[in-house]
Order: C-alpha cells, then sequence, then structure tokens
C-alpha cells in the first residue's frame, strides 16, 4: 500500500531532461566546427551526444581525417552507423554518405577512412578492442 498519493508531477529538471537535437544533421559539413570535439584516436574526433563510452549505451558523433582507423574490435551490443558525410571502409566493404551499419554483438572488424567521414554511432555497449588478426 502506497503512504504517500502525489496529485501534482514531481518537480524535475527539465533542462537535464529536453531532448538532444541536432538539426540538419545531413548537412553537418557545413556546421560540424560549432561542435564540442575531442581527441579519440589519431586523426579521429568525437563528439559525446550521451554516455562515457566506458560503460553502458552510448550516441557519439565521429569525425575522421583522411586515413583516420580505428583498430580491430569486438562490439559487446548492436552498434548503428549512420554514415553523414565522406565514407567509411572496413573488412565488408565501403559505406558512403547516407548508409546505415548494424555491426551484431559477437561481430569484430577494424574502420578506416581513406578521404575522411563524419558519422552517428548509437551503441548498446561499448566495444572491445583488439590486436588485429595476422591475416588482415
Amino acid at each position: 500500500m502506497l503512504s504517500t498519493l502525489r496529485s501534482e508531477p514531481a518537480m524535475h529538471d527539465f533542462n537535464a531532461l529536453s531532448p538532444i537535437q541536432l538539426p540538419a544533421l545531413y548537412t553537418i559539413a557545413e556546421w560540424h566546427e560549432h561542435l564540442a570535439w575531442s581527441a579519440f584516436r589519431p586523426r579521429i574526433d568525437v563528439h559525446r551526444l550521451y554516455g562515457d563510452g566506458e560503460s553502458g549505451a552510448g550516441a557519439v558523433l565521429l569525425r575522421y581525417q583522411a586515413g583516420g582507423y580505428v583498430p580491430w574490435h569486438e562490439h559487446l551490443g548492436y552498434e548503428h552507423i549512420l554514415v553523414l558525410d565522406g565514407a567509411q571502409s572496413d573488412q565488408h566493404g565501403c559505406a558512403r554518405a547516407g548508409s546505415l551499419i548494424i555491426n551484431r554483438p559477437g561481430s569484430a572488424h577494424s574502420v578506416r577512412s581513406e578521404e575522411g567521414c563524419i558519422v552517428l554511432v548509437i551503441y548498446e555497449k561499448p566495444v572491445r578492442f583488439y590486436t588485429a588478426p595476422e591475416n588482415l
């Protein structure tokens, strides 16, 4: 049995609960300099939308410079990648702007961008990095 019933909604910090909005995402190449980027890997910057990259779900924008490379890693949960500008490639081929890639839990690959790109990455769990297999 509930000891207290409330007739008014609980007070919340509504600013903290506001949606994260990125208007005109497909034109990000025109305005990406206005975002706060930090170093992620050599030649790759990250803009975190939510999550810390260490535990749990998260969403980030990654900005690859030409030649940017993410080493061999395994997906511990689902990962969705939307290529917004440029192109990235892995062992499965090249994905250009407008492509959606869904990596399943247990899958592994390395990623590079020869020309540079910006991608939206939404992940269920962070990845686990490894040394690349010899035969790649």
